[in-house]
């Protein structure tokens, strides 16, 4: 529910630091006047870290006039007058919202920190005042009971449905002590989640594996080492080498690096992030906030925070969502332990007196990899150069869609580092601003998502908003005069996230609280994950994968090296990720309160399962972001079960022509457009004429 759960979710992401005064701001405040920027970008260039917290004040101020405006009407409730109302309600701090969560995503620092806990309570208290309004929640349950005598379109009738129900999900049919108590531990949930996040993000940055000695450097590619190198002399060790846990920097070191211990020094300082003891230690916070989930569940009469949450999911119960998860880790589970005894021959082969461990996992994979497919990731690199990249998910939205991308070098930055675009339709049209930030920084949260600094509405009427969205990556840096040249693990990110930017781009719906990426959690993933499907056919490779220094196009004995290899890991990646899923379940399915240490809950569970020792759980519970301080709670399942739909959905495209328009277009009218307007299976049905078949799934992965 939008003006509930927006603001309690901007209070775990951020917010700038401020000490002005309000009055003497009110007329110089960016946010308290129209955007005069080319198509109303926000104009970073004039916002200051001194104008968030005036503006978020004055917001909340205007928002609660506005609701408290609909809630004491004296006019007979309607949906023009109480429900497109509270839609548009709060504008203002919107506004604010909006920049400033994702701002404070990238630029994060002391400051951002404590204003962020400042207002952390007072925005999930608005949020509440805003759920709990009784008079509010009457007027809006009375246009409900009067749903089928009203003459509503589709999307209408879907927003008002979302909002009844998202009044009765935030708390307005609950008795006063229960209301009370919902208040209290929502407050609560938003300064644990906030905290959870920031303990990630300094334990990640605080952790470094330095090396002076060349030797210890055996293995690495001469980009890694120049790389690290460069790590280094920024963070003032000059003639060193800095490897931290940030994953470029991470995942190469433990891919070729021959120093087993150092291998493993660096993985465990990655997988024992909010495990250490320390003041940044996310173990008794994990705990705290799975009690209070179960907590406020059972308020609402669910067992327990999945069953909650999962209601308005595809999944719709925890069993089904259990059901797909265990299917595929029945599937999954044999091909890992083949995996690992492939790399086992060749440890022993080597002379190598000892059994394979999770730190060397990437390694010993390699040397899989070459020996069965020869097939050296290196080799590609070079073809991969992170423009040559972006531009062919360019290319392929133009043969897709028609769309064209122009750089836009007169709109204003967040970061020096940004790229701006403008999106055209092929007759010109104006469809919205793209941002595309694509390194790490220490400012910035690991991992990559796409967001919205002002999502679509207005579609079919006279005042129309285009969306500005970004996409936030963490890929290998350029180093010298050598440009970042991309691992594929790090084109399929940027593909990734590039079609949820698409869902957002284009979306055709008249309400914002409906518009784009406003999805169930296990749909958002479709228009993402169908992208990387394209990434590594032969047809797309050919127009973006080029070498760098040549633009040569990538050999045709490099593209069927990379098609053989198709399957391979895919035991380890499926079974990494369903263990992080199974375990987020897991949590959310418990209806009494956890006691136990919450790596001891992990170890134990996933031990039962079955988990091998040589594979550690892709997120463990400290440092588990996507659920303890993200909106996956429950719903990290959401990555597989959009991986159905989208195998099945990409089989379209084979069935006819890898850039067949007509089947582009029916994606695009009837899931790309529609964002959260109708029931996401019948918005499948309705592109792909029948629910999706599992199968694709499990022969893309070599489960079948």
């Amino acid at each position: 529910m939008k003006k509930t759960f927006l603001y309690v979710l901007i209070a775990g992401i951020g917010l700038t630091a401020c000490n002005s005064n309000k009055n003497e701001q009110k007329n110089e405040n960016p946010f308290f006047a129209e955007y005069n920027t080319p198509f109303q970008t926000p104009p970073f260039d004039k916002i200051e870290f001194k104008h968030y917290e005036p503006a978020f004040m004055k917001g909340m101020e205007e928002g609660r006039a506005e609701i408290e405006a609909i809630a004491n009407s004296k006019e007979t409730p309607t949906f023009e007058n109480t429900i497109v109302a509270f839609e548009k309600a709060g504008k203002l701090l919107d506004k604010v919202s909006n920049v400033f969560g994702n701002i404070s995503g990238t630029e994060k620092n002391d400051e951002i920190s404590a204003l962020q806990k400042k207002l952390s309570p007072l925005l999930s208290k608005y949020g509440a005042d805003i759920s709990l309004n009784e008079n509010l929640f009457k007027r809006i349950k009375t246009v409900y009971d009067q749903k089928d005598q009203l003459d509503l379109s589709v999307e209408e009738q879907t927003m008002l449905e979302k909002i009844y129900q998202g009044f009765v999900r935030g708390g307005a049919n609950l008795p006063a002590d229960k209301k009370d108590q919902l208040r209290k531990i929502d407050e609560e949930l938003s300064a644990l989640t906030l905290q959870f996040g920031d303990n990630v993000l300094k334990e990640t940055n605080s952790f470094q594996l330095v090396i002076d000695n060349e030797k210890d450097l055996a293995g690495l590619p001469e980009g890694v080492k120049a790389t690290a190198a460069e790590t280094a002399k920024d963070a003032g060790m000059e003639g060193k080498w800095l490897f931290t846990t940030q994953k470029p920097s991470m995942l190469p070191f433990l891919q070729y690096a021959d120093n087993r211990d150092l291998r493993k020094q660096l993985y465990m300082g990655y997988v024992n992030r909010g495990n250490n003891n320390n003041k940044f230690d996310n173990k008794e916070v994990a705990k705290k906030i799975v009690n209070l989930r179960i907590k406020r569940a059972q308020l609402f009469g669910y067992k327990n925070h999945a069953e909650y949450i999962l209601e308005k999911n595809m999944a719709k119960t925890p069993e089904k969502a259990f059901e797909l998860l265990n299917k595929l880790w029945k599937a999954a589970l044999p091909n890992a332990k083949k995996e690992v005894k492939e790399m086992q021959k060749i440890i022993d082969k080597e002379g190598g007196k000892f059994k394979l461990a999770s730190w060397d996992w990437w390694y010993y994979a390699d040397k899989v990899k070459k020996a069965k497919y020869n097939l050296d990731e290196e080799e590609l690199k070079p073809y991969f150069e992170i423009s040559n990249v972006r531009k062919g998910a360019f290319e392929l939205a133009h043969r897709l869609y028609g769309i064209n991308f122009i750089p836009r070098n007169d709109i204003a930055k967040f970061n020096p580092e940004n790229q701006v675009f403008e999106l055209q339709e092929a007759d010109g049209t104006h469809i919205g601003i793209f941002y595309v930030d694509y390194h790490p920084r220490a400012s910035k949260n690991g991992g990559a998502w796409m967001s919205s600094f002002r999502k679509q509405s207005g579609f079919g009427t006279d005042h129309p908003v285009s969306p500005v969205i970004m996409n936030i990556c963490n890929f290998t840096k350029p180093v010298g005069d050598t440009p970042a040249l991309l691992t594929p693990d790090e084109v399929e990110t940027l593909f990734h996230e590039f079609g949820h930017a698409l869902h957002g781009f284009l979306s055709k719906c008249e309400y914002n609280y409906l518009s784009g990426t406003s999805v169930s959690r296990d749909f958002v993933e479709l228009p993402s994950q169908i992208m990387e499907n394209w990434c590594f056919e032969p047809e797309m490779l050919a127009i973006y994968a080029k070498h760098y220094k040549t633009g040569e196009v990538i050999p045709t004995e490099l593209v069927k090296k990379i098609q053989n290899a198709g399957k391979f890991n895919q035991g380890f990646a499926t079974i990494e990720y369903l263990a992080a899923s199974m375990l987020d379940m897991k949590y959310h399915t418990l209806t009494k309160e956890l006691t136990e240490d919450v790596m001891t809950f992990e170890k134990n569970y996933l031990e039962g399962l079955g988990l091998i020792p040589e594979i550690y759980s892709r997120y463990r519970s400290t440092y588990f972001k996507h659920i303890f301080a993200g909106g996956y709670s429950a719903g990290y399942y959401a990555y597989i079960w959009a991986g159905v739909l989208d195998s099945d959905a990409f089989q379209a495209f084979k069935e006819t022509s890898l850039f067949d328009k007509a089947t582009a277009k029916a994606f695009r009218d009837n899931v790309l457009a529609k964002g959260g307007t109708e029931d996401p299976m019948v918005l499948y049905k309705r592109f792909r004429g029948a629910e999706p078949s599992i199968d694709p799934l499990l022969i893309k992965r070599g489960l079948k």
